[in-house]
Order: structure tokens, then sequence, then C-alpha cells
């Protein structure tokens, strides 16, 4: 088929028809974006605050209307859609609008003292075309957020959104064009993964990538073959790991936020959860009420929408299936309407099952108990998986203790999720959860080419370590590395150095 057909999920009518791109298309869209690079990187970094602002108030400008686009094409409810796609984008705006120009200034670095009168510091140039493959779950606010970092550092985009949400493909496109960016600096081609294999093809600067680990691996190895770098994010597994001391009410509504927020098809939901024995019986008695509260449906009064994808659903449906064939119970009913998963809570689950090892990906919470601090913070790390967790006690020191023995690339203390939309902090995962951190300064930093620069003011005619060669060089070399490596402070040290580098000047 030459075209996408984008498909609601709460209704399944269908929304809109997108023409599908082919290899040779999207060859000549990477060669347009490497032309239009050379004209974006000579714009300085205030003028391209000035579109990133303009696209900020496109978005504003139409907040209603984009957040319908968005679940229709996801099947998650109008909440879901402002405060997890729409919220985070606006944020990262507003805070690369502020700290960009802060974060590109070069930065001074220490030069060492044999090197007397030099300058060393760090300059920060953009790479080139990002290739950028999102994925379907928040496919605005994940292809969003790259877009705009990697156009705050100076580059040009070329961006491949999910087969399965190509209305925000057209969407973006739209507020792209909208917002008067220079034609040919963020591009969309549309389709599946041979138009995401025909991208990394065309050899663009840098890969970034969102989505599962399996997809993860073949991007990589396929950019290995060109050199290409890549940044990747990948699945989850996260614990929420609930000591006897916690808030057990916040907890409860954490968990049911954490493990059941857009269906389950977050990254960084809560897939794993951990009750220390003494609050299990009261946690569990507390988290079936509530989870029988929530509402399922596609109206602004739903908490919970449609799950996006048929094959997903049919993942979900096998992990629980084989959980409960291996002696796991059903706490609440499988309860499945169209799209609409019901919440699912499973009890006498343990880490041979499928359902604690691999990503669900969906409405699911599977719950064991643990005696001891070490033994639930054992658990936890007892994953391929490294992306996110929440620590849930009252003693703020312990829940620190703990966030330093857990093995992964972000922790929550009394919180889940809301970690990722704090522009500031780099995220990223560890182990089979990805490689590399965006958002925060390392955002811009991992969409620029740093280089190193060391001045020498270039008085002298020749340096203390240049030819020729000599006896006694060697000696007078060695004087000043005993020099350098005294325990005497600095001043005094210093004083030496300048001794003994005057003699071996002398000896030129």
């Amino acid at each position: 088929m030459d075209t996408l057909q984008a498909i609601n999920p709460s209704t399944g009518e269908i929304v809109g028809e997108y023409q599908r791109s082919n290899p040779v298309e999207v060859k000549k869209v990477v060669e347009d974006s490497q032309r239009s690079f050379e004209n974006w990187k000579q714009v300085s970094i205030k003028k391209r605050m000035t579109y990133l602002k303009k696209i900020r108030k496109n978005i504003m400008d139409h907040l209603d209307e984009y957040a319908n686009i968005i679940s229709k094409d996801t099947g998650k409810v109008l909440t879901e859609s402002l405060m997890s796609d729409i919220l985070p984008t606006l944020e990262f705006l507003r805070y690369y609008e502020k700290n960009t120009e802060d974060f590109l200034k070069p930065k001074n670095r220490d030069t060492p003292l044999t090197f007397q009168g030099g300058e060393s510091y760090i300059t920060y140039k953009p790479l080139g075309v990002i290739g950028i493959i999102s994925p379907w779950n928040f496919p605005f606010q994940l292809s969003m957020v790259p877009i705009i970092t990697a156009l705050a550092a100076g580059n040009t985009v070329v961006i491949k959104p999910s087969n399965v949400t190509p209305t925000i493909g057209a969407l973006i496109d739209r507020i792209m064009i909208e917002s008067g960016l220079p034609q040919g600096v963020v591009q969309v081609v549309q389709g599946g993964r041979e138009v995401g294999a025909a991208l990394i093809e065309a050899k663009p600067n840098k890969i970034f990538f969102t989505g599962s680990v399996a997809t993860g691996k073949k991007i990589m190895e396929q950019a290995s073959k060109h050199l290409i770098p890549v940044e990747l994010e990948l699945g989850g597994k996260d614990p929420m790991l609930v000591l006897k001391d916690a808030n057990i009410d916040r907890a409860v509504e954490g968990a049911l936020y954490g493990g059941f927020v857009n269906s389950g098809q977050v990254c960084i939901s809560v897939e794993r959860l951990y009750l220390q024995e003494e609050i299990a019986e009261e946690f569990m008695e507390k988290l079936k009420i509530r989870v029988k509260q929530l509402n399922i449906g596609s109206s602004k009064e739903d908490d919970i929408g449609a799950m996006t994808s048929v094959d997903q659903i049919v993942h979900v449906q096998k992990q629980i299936e084989d959980a409960v064939k291996m002696g796991a119970i059903l706490e609440t009913p499988v309860k499945i309407e169209k799209n609409f998963f019901y919440p699912v809570v499973l009890t006498g689950v343990n880490h041979e099952m499928e359902i604690m090892q691999e990503e669900t990906f969906g409405p699911v919470l599977p719950i064991m108990t643990f005696k001891t601090q070490e033994e639930g913070v054992a658990l936890a790390n007892d994953s391929q998986y490294g992306l996110n967790a929440s620590i849930w006690t009252k003693d703020r020191k312990n829940g620190e203790k703990i966030a330093g023995e857990l093995i992964t690339g972000n922790v929550m203390i009394n919180d889940v999720v809301r970690n990722v939309v704090n522009p500031d902090l780099p995220f990223g995962g560890v182990k089979d959860s990805g490689i590399g951190k965006y958002h925060g300064p390392e955002g811009l930093y991992s969409f620029s080419l740093e280089t190193s620069v060391m001045v020498n003011k270039g008085k002298d005619d020749r340096e203390i370590n240049w030819f020729p060669y000599s006896e006694k060089k060697y000696r007078g070399l060695t004087e000043l590395l005993k020099s350098l490596n005294t325990d005497k402070n600095l001043l005094k040290k210093g004083g030496e150095l300048l001794r003994v580098s005057k003699k071996l000047k002398k000896m030129d």
C-alpha cells in the first residue's frame, strides 16, 4: 500500500490517510536536509530561539485542537494528551529557549601547570542532520522533544513517526510550516520499518530512536555499518519499592497512576511492584478498591483510554495467561472491550515468569512481597532493564541510600513517572534500556560536536618537550616530573616548576 491509515483506537474509525514514503524519497529528503543544514547552522542561537518561541505559541494557540488530534490518533483520554504529550513539549521549549545560549557557549577547562600560559576550552557545534525515529505511545512528546533539542543545537531534522500514529507526523509538519521554520529544516517521512531502514541508509549524522529493545538493536547494527552514532531510548521494567514506613495512601495512588496511566503504555510505567511484608495486606486492600473506581472510556470524565495497538493487546493477554498458568492470582478480572483493556492486578508472581522479566507495556500490576530492604533492592535489580525506579519511604536519607544501590538510569523517591518531564534532568537508561542521555544540558551536548581547544600564546620559538633531545634535557625533565609530583602546596610547587622550566628552556 502507498498510503497509511490513521485509525482511532477508541472508535475504530479512519481519521486520516497519509502518503507512505519510499526509500528513494527518503534519500532525497536527507540530501535536502543536508543542504538546508549549511544555512541553518549559520543562524545565531538567538534567532533559533525565536523559532522555538513561534513553535510554542503555535501549540498554545491550538491546545484543544492538538489534544483532540493526539487522542484520536492514540486512543488516550484528552487529559492524558494534554498532560503527557503537550505539557512536556511546552516545558522543554521554554527550558531551551531560556538556557541554550548559556549551555552552548565555550566552556573553560583547566590547563596543566606544565603548559604555563596556555588556555583550554570546549566549543559546541551542530552535528548536521539528525534522523529521529519516534514511537506511538507518546507520539507528540517523544517526537517534539528531540526535534526541539536538535534544532536548538543547530541541526536539521528528518523524523519518521510511528506508522501506527501517522497523524502526529502530519501535525508536526503543519506546526513547523505555520511557525515559519525555514524549508528543509524539519522534514517528515512516513512509513514502517522499511522507511526507518532507508533513513539510516541515507547516512544522517546521528540517529535518535525511541522504542523497543529488539528494534533498537537492529537500528544500532545497521547504523554501525556506516559508523553513525546512535542514541537509544528503549524499554523498561520499572520497579516500585514500597517500604514498611511509607505513606501507604500516597503509595497506593502512586501505584495506581504509575501502573495504569496511558493504559500502561509508558516506558517508565510501574511494571513490578514490591511491597514490604508488614504493609502488604493493607496496601492490597486499598489498591483493589481504587482500581475498581477507575473510569475506562474516551470522555473527559474517564481516567484510562483505549490501548493504541491491537498487537500490544495480544502481547499483554499472553503475558497474563502465561503468569496464571504458572500460579499467579488474578486479583481483578481480565476484561477487554474492543481496544479498552481494564486494569489487571496480579499477585503470586515470581521472577521465573515472563511478566516479571519482559516489558509488558499494558495496564498490568504484578505484585510481590519482600522481607528485608536488602531483599527488596535485590529484586528490583534482578532485571535486564534499567530505565526508571521508585522508592517509597518517609526516611529521605534511607531512600537516597537505596537510590544509590539501584542499577538504573533514573530514580524517583515518593513519586512516579514525572521525572521524565523535568527538563533539567538528563534522562536515559542502562543495560537493555538504552544508550545515551537526553534532556538538560546533556541533551544539547548529545546533539552537538564537542571540540576541545588548547591555545598556546606562541611567544617562545620552541617548547621544552620539542626537539632536540639530550641527556641534559632528560635529567631536567626528570627534575620537572619530581617537582610536579611532590606533596608541597600549590604556591611552592608553582615556584619550583617555574624555576625548572626556565632551566629547561635555557638548554634549547
